[in-house]
């Protein structure tokens, strides 16, 4: 049975413009998977920790037969193929990618939450989400364009 999901892609290491488009074709060959669509690309500011270079960011939406642990898995797999380090939480990376959304559920698990849970404060998110999926819906949290409504402030810059 096909998915919809929708996955968040940033970097901010080691050509992170380049290394978001290896994150695309990455999606696009996972078994089971179609790369529907794939936002254009976002320049922003880290979040956190502060004290390293801008982030490039996108969104893809893809089907997917995959279940939501098995999605999962197969995105930490791609990370560590590029290089991803996980020294200490917001630290600099070279790609990283995150469920933010799957159909319509709401699941909390050990290492897996859907929607994820920070998706609807941060403009990086919703901008190239909406520029996939403009009625976008967050289970739990109402429209994405009205949540956007509350990152004005956020710096963002399309590429």
């Amino acid at each position: 049975m096909q998915h919809l999901a929708f996955i968040a892609l940033g970097s901010n290491l080691d050509d992170p413009q380049a290394q978001v488009k290896r994150g695309f074709a990455a999606l696009a060959s996972l078994p089971d998977t179609t790369l529907l669509a794939q936002s254009s690309l976002y320049r922003s500011a880290p979040v956190g920790y502060a004290n390293q270079p801008d982030f490039i960011n996108a969104v893809a939406k893809i089907a997917t037969e995959l279940s939501p642990q098995a999605l999962l898995q197969a995105l930490l797999a791609i990370e560590h193929q590029y290089g991803r380090e996980r020294s200490f939480q917001n630290a600099p990376r070279t790609l990283d990618l995150d469920v933010l959304l799957y159909d319509d559920l709401i699941l909390h698990e050990v290492g897996l939450t859907i929607p994820h849970p920070h998706m609807h404060l941060r403009a990086f998110v919703l901008r190239p989400l909406l520029e996939l999926q403009a009625d976008c819906v967050i289970p739990a949290v109402g429209l994405a364009e009205k949540a956007l409504q509350g990152c004005l402030e956020q710096s963002l810059e399309r590429i």
